[in-house]
Order: C-alpha cells, then structure tokens, then sequence
C-alpha cells in the first residue's frame, strides 16, 4: 500500500526594496534550489517553488493556499534576502501545516576577489533568517530548524526526514482505524480517550462487531482462495510435509479468506489500521495470524488486544519509511536473555511484520494455545540484523507522550526451532537495565511499534507538530537524568495545555 506523492512547497521570503534585477535572482536561485533537492536530495515527496513573497499580503495568500491545498502536506521557508518578520506574523497565525525553515545560503563559498556590496545585499540569508527565526520564536511555534548548505548529504537527510515526518502527520490526519471486538480485558496500558487521540492526532477510531467482520469473510469464494494459496506457494517457503496434509492445507485456505475477508473490509470503509483481541473472536474461525501478517506487509497499521494507539502508530510509520530499506511491525517486549550481553527477545503471539524479516519467511501451522486453542497458519522468520527504534504513544489521562528507544537488532546466538512466532532480538540502548527502567519511569506500553526504516527525529519531529512530548532513550540516557527530565516535562506541558 503506498501513498501518493505529496507537495511540500519551498516559499522563499525577500521584499520589494532589493529592486527588480535582484528578486529576478532571487527566483532562479530557488528554483535552482528546488530542482537541485528533487534531482539530489532522493525526496519522498516532490518539492514545488513557489513564487517569492516580498509583502504580509504575498505571504499571508501562500499560507492560505496551503491549508486549503490537500496535496501540500508542509513548507519549507528560507530568507534569501532580508525579509522583515512582522510581514509574516498574519500568515503564521494562520499556517495549520507543518513548516520547515531552512536556514541555507544559495551559494557555498564566498567570491572573494569578486564580493562587493551588491553580493551582500543579495545573499544575506544569515541576517534575514535570523530576522525569520526571531518572530517563530517569538509566536512559539514548533518548527524544525535545519542550517547548512542546502548541497550537503548531512542537511538533505535531516530535510528528508523532516519530509517523512509530515507525510506521516498528514497520513495520521487522514486515517480511520477499525476495531474489531474490544480492548483486552483489565489490560490499563491498551486503554485511551478516543476522542483526544482525534483531536491531538487528527486520526477517528471506529469500533465494528465481529458479526460485522464475519459477514464480509464468509462472502470470499472458493475461487479466490484458491487463487490467494498459489501466492503464499511463490512468496513463502511452505514444508512439503505442510503441503501433503489435508488439514494443515485447509487452515492456509482459512487464513487466505480471512485475509482476503479483512481487506475487502478495511478497504470499502477506508481504513488504514485496524485491532482485533483473541479474546473476542465471535463468528470467526480464530484469531488471523497470516493474515494480519500479510496486510502489516501490505501497509496496514495494527495492534494486538484492541491497542488502537499503536495500530496506528505502526501505519503512520509504514507511510514515514516508504521506500526505505527496514520494515515496520507491531512488536511486544516478550522476554529477555540475561546470559553474557542482556538482551529482548520481541514477538507476539501471531502477528510480526515480515517486512521486518532477515531472510524469506516460512509458512507454517502451528497451534494456538492463548484465548482459544486452535491451529493457527502464520509466517516464522527472526529480524533483520541492524539499528531499530520501537516506539510507543501513550494516554497519560491529560495528554499524550510519545516514548521511543534505540535499539540494535542482532542475530540470535542460536536457532529457535521450538519458538512457533516470528521474532526480533535486540539490545537496547544504553543497555537493557537503564533502558528497561527508563522505559518503566516513562510509562512504555508492552506493545511498540518497530522499525528500521524510521528514525528518532522523525518520530520527534512528528510529535511536535502533534503537539506532544516525547521522550527518547538512547546511549545517551541516564535513570537521574530522565527523571529530571520526566518531572520538568510536566511542568511544561501542564502550563502549555492549562490546568
């Protein structure tokens, strides 16, 4: 499932006292800028120049168009020349998209034989952005601020991230997210305002009855299904001896109409995301384990037991790392390895992302022993090797907080032909003691959303334009240290969003 390409505009400020011959420069230099970025800078989304604006009325127009445009997702703003900041004060006040201001100059090296007065005058990017700067500060309004030379690799990554996280707000301002049965019994940490969440995040939370899900799973033809099992045949290894038994064959065709079922379903209401609960499973032949796998892979966002937050904290990330090497799953700290190097062994009962995977899964069935005892068709495989984040929103009664750790994905020390589930094992930074305790302080779900395609500034960058805290555990952190911040955090935001 990939999303279509989206705008972000690049609006450079100036004003009329610079004269004709210097605002000519001024556009053929940010349009230089623009096709520059499209061609080098491997964007997620295409980035169209807009005209220069030299007045409160130029600014303020841009603005409202940009609201008003679906396809502008953000903005990038750069001063090329000085641009007085009270123009900007009416258009700010009224921008409800994400913005980036770019604090860059057109050319890298100074002419030094050649610079005169009109050189300076015409590239004075460090005097007007700083003017721009002031006046965000001033109306506290969140935006990333990235400085550098717009050629650099190290400023076109920290603009690509910029870019994947307002994909990712315009996607959670956009996404439905089914529910199907309810939140696992007396489980605290699942639970949440749905209606904060809509009005922080901008994303609706629809409940259905498992009735409702039958219905559309029971309408799948033999036909399809057949169809569906010669696609698990060519993307998965499947044993021979699972292939030769009637019965096993008989609970993949199970998993292929419910996936088949689920998607009809999803798709015709528009959703994106979706939870189920082995607890309520009423109408169903159990609880879909392929099949949840294999629309994770497709790009829908899921959680397990009910957890709507993270269903759609997993399809926001999907639509941040499009086109990134690294998955993204729905994950749970299942258990550690305390031996010679403390680390996580994560997984669920049924549902991981092969997105995720290390090498082409296998296809097998398995029994299902928690909820409902029952043999269950799902994917094993262990995670790709690497850097990794897991990330969890959630619902601290008045507001959110957005959690995020570092982790390192390592190969498993020895096989696991006993483990029935695909899984990831990795080792948390700055450890497992510092970070499992952190984590604990800052209130972590045990469900996260995992990936490796998504990093720790998108997540940030994505939580600001929320509105929300977030609280990163890296190498860096310290128990003493996240307490602190912790504490002060909730200073903050109780002043930011009143008693």
């Amino acid at each position: 499932m990939t999303t279509m390409m989206k705008e972000v505009w690049f609006v450079t400020g100036s004003q009329h006292l610079y004269g004709p011959k210097v605002l000519e420069e001024v556009a053929r230099d940010s349009d230089a800028i623009v096709a520059g970025l499209n061609e080098t800078a491997n964007l997620p989304v295409k980035l169209v120049c807009k005209p220069t604006v030299k007045s409160p009325e130029e600014i303020h127009a841009v603005c409202q168009e940009a609201n008003s445009n679906p396809d502008c997702i953000g903005l990038i703003l750069w001063m090329h020349t000085f641009s007085p900041a009270k123009m900007w004060i009416a258009g700010l006040n009224e921008l409800r998209k994400p913005w980036l201001h770019l604090h860059t100059q057109f050319n890298a090296a100074l002419p030094w034989s050649e610079i005169n007065m009109n050189y300076m005058n015409t590239h004075q990017s460090a005097h007007g952005d700083r003017e721009f700067g002031f006046i965000g500060t001033v109306m506290r309004k969140e935006r990333k601020v990235v400085a550098g030379h717009w050629q650099r690799p190290d400023v076109q990554a920290q603009i690509d991230d910029w870019c994947r996280a307002a994909m990712g707000w315009n996607e959670s301002q956009n996404l439905k997210v089914a529910r199907f049965g309810d939140n696992m019994r007396q489980v605290a940490v699942t639970e949440g305002n749905k209606v904060s969440a809509q009005i922080t995040f901008g994303y609706e939370v629809h409940a259905f009855s498992l009735g409702d899900l039958a219905k559309i799973v029971d309408q799948v033809s033999d036909e399809d299904v057949a169809a569906q099992l010669e696609v698990y045949k060519n993307d998965y290894h499947i044993p021979a001896e699972t292939l030769a038994d009637d019965y096993k064959v008989n609970m993949l065709k199970n998993e292929a109409r419910l996936e088949l079922g689920m998607q009809r379903f999803l798709d015709e209401g528009g959703f994106k995301a979706f939870t189920n609960c082995f607890e309520n499973l009423s109408g169903l032949t159990g609880l879909p384990g392929l099949a949840t796998q294999r629309l994770m892979a497709k790009g829908y966002g899921y959680g397990g037991e009910g957890d709507w937050k993270t269903a759609a904290m997993v399809r926001i990330m999907k639509v941040m790392g499009e086109g990134r090497e690294g998955g993204c799953s729905f994950m749970e700290d299942y258990t550690y390895n305390m031996g010679s190097t403390d680390q996580v062994l994560g997984a669920h009962m049924l549902e991981v992302c092969p997105s995720i995977a290390a090498q082409k899964p296998t296809l097998d069935v398995h029994l299902h022993t928690i909820g409902m005892r029952c043999d269950v068709a799902r994917l094993l495989f262990t995670g790709k090797p690497g850097p990794a984040i897991n990330v969890s929103p959630i619902d601290l009664g008045n507001r959110f907080r957005i959690i995020i750790n570092e982790v390192d994905t390592v190969e498993p020390p020895a096989a696991l032909p006993h483990l029935p589930v695909a899984s990831a094992l990795w080792e948390p930074k700055p450890n497992l003691s510092v970070a499992s305790a952190a984590w604990i302080h800052a209130g972590g779900a045990h469900h996260t959303a995992y990936s490796q395609a998504v990093t720790t500034d998108m997540i940030v960058d994505f939580a600001e334009m929320a509105g929300v805290e977030t609280v990163v555990i890296d190498d860096a952190t310290t128990i003493r240290g996240l307490k602190t911040e912790l504490r002060h955090n909730a200073a903050y935001y109780a002043l930011k969003n009143g008693l």
